[in-house]
This record gives structure tokens, C-alpha cells and sequence, in this order.
């Protein structure tokens, strides 16, 4: 929720709903405006875990102030009637006994009107009002705390999502696993205050995966590499960090996983048997045309390593951005508990720590043989110029 300073559009006189969060921000502030003496009581928040403006600086505001001595018999009436005389300096009368009182609200609506200047001694009044009960002001904050930490998650989130569909980055991978990691960190940190509770999994559904952005270049790569893979196969005894699922259509996908059966086999590869492979394996559709599945694998075009990881590499993209999405989904589903947004954002991103390992697999220089090879096979694509970032994901 975007913060702003005109206190009428911070819930003070407004008539859009509000979240339940929100009520909770009112009644904290309410509640130490009330009996200043419970803040000792109030942990784990600072101004910028409250949704507005207004909040936030009144919040700042009594954080800044010594707390007044407390007075006897000290209820919301009191603190109401203190308020209704803030106009005029207080004196002998009704409020006398209050007067401590009287001075530090005064205070403290002097020092908010910095941050938000349209604050008033009616919005003050407005907070009091709303507080049920001062006491409960652990709870007001324990709520804030979980709100707040359900935006630091979306806003990690959408920076993950976004990166990842980032066409104008120089090296984008580096960059989205860069956020991914950042995500990770919000999450650790929700987790050290909300301890996550065993089976306790989201169960807001979650978003279908957006094909890629480049639909068409990425099949026309598939079908080169597997082109390419079938003329030259063991060149695919370089490539065991591709995995059929990196491929964006089904059919690429079962004939790279049947080619590839064929090579650990040590059987025969080509197009035609390829192309059995796959009938026997049920990965040709109904529809597919299988004089039109020969005509693509014989056409192999440019290097095989280049090509898978180039199609791995797009296959991260996709991934992070869907994981992105899918904590984003959980963030903005409001009957997720903080146990559970940690719980379902820790299983998403192990979908990418696991393809993050087999890219810096494939973008790493070879330190020895590869498995089941009895010589050293050397990458033809050009090293890449940006490593990936050393990160949480990776342990």
C-alpha cells in the first residue's frame, strides 16, 4: 500500500475499505496516545512497518518523546479530554491533573505535522477513538509486524518477477539470480521472526507459467540444438545440465529426452531413429507431423553446447519469473499467515536453486573430464564474460 501524507486518505474520514492490518495501525497508535507508558511493550517495528504517511510519523513521533509520568486513573476518557484541550494551554479545572499529558500530545502532534503537515488534534482524537483496549497493544504490533512483513515479500517479489522478464539487461541472469538471492534474504528474515510450523503450505493456487517472451526464437533454437545434437550426439555428453524441462514445447521436450536416452544407451542416433525413439515413448502428439519432425532434425546448424545454453539460460528466466509470481500470488492471498508465506516461498525458490546449479554448471570452465567420458571435451561457445553471483540459493 503506497504511503501518503494527506491524513484524510489514511483512513482518518475515509470511505474505501481498508485492510484489517490497517485497523490495527489505529489502534496502536491509539493506544500509546492514550497511555504512553505501554511503549516499552511495543517490539519489532519502526515507523516504516505502518501503511501510511500519517501513521508513520505519529508512531516517529512518540518514539522520539520521553513518555509522560503516568497518572492515576489514566483511560481513554482522560486522554480524549486532554486532546479536546489541546487548543489552549491547560489549567486549573477538569484537566489540571492531566497536564503532563496535555503537553507531551501536543508534542507529539507538533513533531508529526513535520513529516505530515496536515495532521490535526482531531486526527489524534481519531486514533484514541479507535483503540479498543490499550493493553492489547503487543497484539496491534504483532499484526503490524506480520503486514509489514507480507509487503517486504511482494515488493522482493515483483523485483524478482520483473528482473526476470528485463530485456534490456546486459547479463540477465546474473541479475535476477542477483534478486532472487535478496528474496531469499526478506524470507530468512521473516522466518527468524515468524518461525515456520510444519505443514503449514499456502493454499492460495498457484499461477499458471507464462510462456516465454521470445516464443518463436526459443522453439527455432530447440529445434537447432536438436538438429545439431543429432548429427553430432556426443556432443551431448557435454550438455547433462540440460534437462527436458528447459525446453518451452512438449515435442522438443520428449525428443531431447529420447535422443538423449539413445546416447547413454550407446545406440545408434539419427533422425529416423530419433524419431522412433519418440513414437515408442509416446512424445509425438496426435497431431504432430512426423515427415515435418525429420525435416528439423536433419538441418543441424551452429554449435550444440551454444545452443543448450542458450536454451537453459532463457529456461532460468522463465523459472525465476515464475516463482516471482507464485510468492507473489501467496503474498497477496490474505489468509496466508507469515508461518505459511515463509513455508511456500522456501519451496518456490528451491525450483530455482536447482536450475541455478545446473546453469553455473554449464557457465563454469571445466575443472576435469565430464562423467562417462574418457577424454576431456572442451565447450566451442564463448566463456561468459559475467560469472553467476555466489549465493544463498547455492547451498
Amino acid at each position: 500500500m503506497p504511503r501518503t501524507t494527506h491524513p484524510h486518505k489514511d483512513g482518518l474520514g475515509t470511505s474505501t475499505p481498508s485492510p484489517p492490518g490497517y485497523f490495527a495501525e489505529q489502534a496502536l497508535l491509539g493506544a500509546l496516545l492514550a497511555e504512553p507508558h505501554r511503549l516499552p511493550d511495543v517490539t519489532g517495528i519502526s515507523p516504516d512497518a505502518f501503511t501510511t504517511a500519517a501513521h508513520a510519523a505519529v508512531f516517529a513521533a512518540i518514539q522520539a518523546l520521553p513518555a509522560p509520568a503516568p497518572a492515576e486513573n489514566t483511560d481513554h476518557a482522560a486522554a480524549l479530554a486532554a486532546l479536546r484541550a489541546l487548543p489552549a494551554a491547560p489549567g486549573p479545572g477538569e484537566h489540571a491533573e492531566h497536564a503532563e499529558h496535555i503537553v507531551w500530545l501536543k508534542k507529539v502532534l507538533a513533531v508529526a505535522r513535520e513529516q505530515a503537515r496536515g495532521l490535526t488534534a482531531a486526527h489524534l482524537h481519531a486514533l484514541i477513538s479507535a483503540c479498543p483496549t490499550p493493553r492489547h497493544a503487543p497484539a496491534y504490533a504483532r499484526i503490524i509486524e506480520a503486514e509489514h512483513a507480507r509487503r517486504r515479500l511482494r515488493t522482493a517479489a515483483q523485483r524478482l518477477a520483473h528482473t526476470a522478464r528485463d530485456a534490456s539487461l546486459p547479463h540477465p541472469v546474473p541479475s535476477t539470480l542477483a534478486e532472487a538471492d535478496a528474496l531469499s534474504s526478506v524470507v530468512d528474515n521473516v522466518a527468524a521472526v515468524f518461525p515456520p510450523h510444519s505443514g503449514s503450505l499456502p493454499r492460495t493456487p498457484v499461477p499458471p507459467q507464462e510462456p516465454p517472451h521470445d516464443g518463436e526464437e526459443a522453439a527455432q533454437e530447440e529445434r537447432l540444438l536438436l538438429a545439431t545434437a543429432t548429427a553430432r550426439p556426443a556432443e551431448t555428453e557435454q550438455m547433462r545440465w540440460l534437462t527436458a524441462e528447459d525446453f518451452t514445447l512438449s515435442l522438443h521436450a520428449g525428443l531431447w529426452q529420447c535422443l538423449t536416452t539413445l546416447v547413454r544407451r550407446r545406440a545408434p542416433v539419427d533422425p529416423v531413429t530419433v524419431l522412433w525413439q519418440a513414437q515408442q515413448h509416446g512424445a509425438l502428439g496426435n497431431t504432430t507431423d512426423a515427415r515435418e519432425v525429420l525435416g528439423f532434425l536433419a538441418r543441424p546448424d551452429v554449435s550444440a553446447p551454444y545452443l543448450a545454453e542458450r536454451i537453459l539460460t532463457r529456461s532460468v528466466l522463465v523459472t525465476a519469473h515464475h516463482v516471482g509470481r507464485r510468492i507473489l500470488a501467496f503474498t497477496e492471498d490474505p489468509a496466508n499467515s507469515p508461518y505459511q508465506l515463509v513455508v511456500g516461498s522456501r519451496r518456490a525458490l528451491a525450483e530455482l536453486t536447482a536450475i541455478r546449479t545446473r546453469w553455473q554448471q554449464a557457465t563454469s570452465p571445466a575443472t576435469g573430464p565430464p562423467p562417462r567420458t574418457t577424454a576431456a571435451a572442451r565447450r566451442t561457445s564463448p566463456a561468459p564474460t559475467t560469472a553467476a553471483p555466489a549465493g544463498r540459493l547455492t547451498r
